[in-house]
């Protein structure tokens, strides 16, 4: 469907040009999304910034997310979201939660450490948030971020990926003011399906993505 994420990244920018009358913040779940946010900043002359999120694995499969944690943005504080029919299907108990979400909330921490050396927080009460990953599976880091988002005090959000699982996308769409996928194929099994190339990006890649794509000035998200 896409040749790598800098691609997915100018169709979504294409498809999100309406949004540039509304002067929003485009904010990157990072790793993945960043460098499909920024093709979508600089199309739409906005910021670009992160929301940092990290997801709690189940125990034994931390792939299998039954929650995550996020950093509301410009607070400081530390918003946790639940996916309680999976801790309940798996029988994670609170002790055992509470151990795993701590793990992560030092992982936010140190992130907001290295990512974030330099950059200011910008408020983003009472402006448009364009929120972009590079992927939706299960929704669960993208649920924190939107959490994490309402209390920051954003008035319109909208969530942008270029693939998603069809059944996180129906779970997220009331939850935002506006949802652009691209892709929800039905045989969805990984958001690396969807690119030809899907490397990793390192944080030296990404940081050197936000210090050119960057053009809020001196306050940075």
């Amino acid at each position: 469907m896409f040749q790598n994420r800098s691609e997915a990244g100018r169709r979504l920018a294409a498809v999100l040009a309406d949004e540039a009358a509304g002067r929003p913040v485009v904010l990157a779940l990072p790793r993945g999304g960043v460098p499909v946010a920024a093709p979508v900043s600089r199309a739409l002359k906005a910021p670009l910034g992160l929301v940092l999120v990290r997801k709690i694995g189940a125990p034994g499969n931390p792939e299998l997310a039954i929650g995550a944690v996020a950093e509301a943005a410009g607070s400081g504080s530390v918003v946790t979201v639940r996916n309680e029919p999976l801790i309940a299907a798996l029988s994670v108990d609170e002790a055992t939660f509470a151990a795993l979400r701590a793990v992560k909330v030092d992982e936010l921490k140190a992130r907001h450490a290295r990512y974030m050396s330099g950059r200011a927080a910008v408020d983003v009460a009472g402006r448009a948030v364009i929120l972009v990953d590079d992927g939706i599976a299960t929704g669960a880091t993208v649920r924190a971020a939107l959490t994490a988002l309402a209390r920051s005090g954003a008035t319109r959000v909208v969530l942008a990926a270029p693939i998603a699982a069809p059944d996180a996308a129906a779970a997220l769409r009331p939850l935002v003011d506006r949802l652009a996928i691209l892709a929800e194929p039905a045989d969805f099994s990984a958001v690396g399906q969807g690119y030809a190339e899907f490397e990793p990006v390192e944080d030296e890649k990404m940081i050197a993505i936000l210090d050119t794509a960057d053009i809020s000035g001196p306050s940075r998200v």
